[in-house]
């Protein structure tokens, strides 16, 4: 390689590394998917394509969750996952009572 080509290739290394550093930064307070282990492996494997890595909806605002405990009381979440509603399939086959108790406490905090 000549120089100017590894000055270039060094050039977009340091930059792809920056943009690293910086998306690792954004956030600041962690991941909305903080809860236990076990209630986390539910959610990334039934939830996620819909609501998103970070509770923020991926089809419309409604299924924005980053703050459903303010809109909606554990019980009403439990009810919403075994029964679906508007856009959501019902879980209540899917998935376990104590998944679906697991998930709708989960979310009740998030306010």
């Amino acid at each position: 390689m000549t120089g100017r080509i590894m000055m270039r290739a060094g050039a977009k290394a340091a930059a792809f590394a920056a943009l690293l550093l910086a998306l690792a930064g954004c956030g600041g307070g962690g991941t909305a998917l903080d809860g236990p282990p076990e209630v986390m492996a539910v959610y990334k494997a039934n939830c996620v394509n819909c609501h998103g890595s970070e509770l923020q909806g991926r089809i419309g605002q409604i299924t924005n969750l980053q703050k459903v405990g303010g809109r909606m009381s554990a019980e009403e979440l439990r009810a919403q996952i075994e029964h679906g509603g508007r856009t959501m399939p019902p879980f209540e086959d899917k998935l376990t009572e104590e998944e679906i108790a697991g998930l709708a406490e989960w979310l009740s905090a998030k306010k």
